[in-house]
């Protein structure tokens, strides 16, 4: 055979195809994983996608100061702020992969999706995202539903906080305080109200229905904001509908003080809020 010549070896071909397959999986994994962090599922257990709502009630700001924010948002109506921070290695860390490899032992404090939150359930963390990180069952209460926002050991996730960048905007006479969570496709927190803060969505997109404190929505506090998308906001009328808005991956949502809000996340989501108490 002449030197260098182009024969390949017997049984050489279908091992040469296969390690092609191999680094084009790696590849397309490897996009997928920078695309949703690895958190969606794909194939035939997939969830039916949910949908945004026909048009985004709630302003969209690229450029927005601080005198503008306490001039015309703080205190009067919530606005989804964009491009202000740059929290990309904190999205990295956010990651299934990594979170599971970091966090996979620690456990966690698990919610009840109620508007109230009575029951709290400890479990690890990888046993959450393996086992209970599944859709919503729109039939399911909100007190059989575990939801991991909010109850977080800062100490313990202390090293995944430092490298998070939260909004530059704050009220004076305030301190923040952060909640970080994941949770399932279908999944959410009914009606409920609370101080100011920020939330901002990591991986997945999450839909938000806000009334102003003077107007008390219409819910039970045990159905899931999946439920209560199906059976009452229906019914409402144009002038009892609230405003909504679908917060994507890399976006932050203010809600002023005592603002009614519930949450849908329309894929599996990865979120942080920063509250100003």
């Amino acid at each position: 055979m002449p030197r260098g010549g182009g024969l390949m070896a017997p049984g050489a071909r279908p091992l040469l195809l296969l390690l092609v397959w191999m680094l084009a999986a790696l590849a397309r994994r490897g996009l997928a994983e920078a695309g949703d962090g690895g958190w969606q599922l794909r194939g035939p257990g997939a969830p039916a996608a949910l949908t945004e709502e026909q048009r985004c009630a709630v302003e969209r700001r690229a450029d927005l100061s601080y005198s503008e924010f306490v001039q015309h948002y703080a205190f009067s109506r919530p606005v989804i702020l964009q491009g202000l921070t740059d929290n990309s290695r904190f999205r990295a860390l956010c990651s299934r992969e990594r979170l599971l490899a970091s966090f996979g032992d620690s456990m966690v404090r698990l919610s009840t999706a109620n508007t109230y939150s009575y029951r709290k359930v400890d479990l690890p963390f990888q046993e959450y995202v393996e086992h209970l990180l599944h859709p919503q069952d729109p039939t399911t209460l909100g007190n059989d539903t575990l939801y991991f926002f909010g109850d977080n050991n800062f100490s313990e996730w202390a090293s995944l906080f430092q490298h998070y960048s939260p909004p530059p905007f704050s009220l004076l006479g305030t301190t923040t305080a952060y909640s970080f969570g994941i949770a399932g496709a279908g999944s959410g927190v009914p009606f409920h109200w609370h101080g100011p803060g920020f939330s901002e969505v990591i991986y997945g997109r999450k839909r938000w229905f806000l009334y102003p404190p003077e107007k008390t929505p219409e819910f039970h506090p045990n159905k899931t904001t999946l439920a209560w998308l199906q059976d009452i906001y229906p019914t409402l009328l144009p002038s009892a509908k609230p405003l909504e808005c679908t917060v994507q991956a890399g976006e932050v949502l203010y809600f002023p003080d005592r603002w009614w809000h519930a949450t849908l996340n329309l894929d599996t989501s990865v979120f942080i809020s920063t509250f100003l108490n």
